[in-house]
């Protein structure tokens, strides 16, 4: 199931003839004072233009990491729904929420 999902993600993305890597991270992976979403896990992937997005595996909904893909989504380049929708408080620090930095870090990569 998750081989079909990411194929569909993939060829979602895809504009040309390759399509962008996507990688499954879960809880368990990252370890739970890292985990920043309300799922058990997420897929990452680099998009045209170094949009970087999470996706949630059951619904195949995207959500954008950092600004490129924030602009991609609002112009209507894609879609998706702010990465809030899925993002957790953290407890250490009210009123805030888990850091991405370390889903963001680990989305860069797959734009190499």
């Amino acid at each position: 199931m998750k081989k079909l999902a990411s194929l569909i993600v993939a060829l979602s993305f895809c504009s040309s003839a390759m399509a962008s890597e996507i990688i499954t991270v879960s809880r368990f992976e990252m370890g739970k004072d890292k985990w920043a979403f309300d799922r058990e896990e997420v897929m990452l992937t680099c998009a045209k233009g170094g949009a970087l997005y999470a996706i949630n595996p059951s619904t195949l909904m995207q959500y954008p990491l950092n600004e490129i893909a924030e602009q991609q989504v609002k112009s209507g380049l894609a879609k998706g729904e702010p990465i809030s929708v899925i993002q957790i408080d953290d407890p250490a620090h009210p009123g805030q929420k888990k850091s991405l930095a370390p889903f963001v870090e680990r989305t860069q990569k797959l734009c190499d």
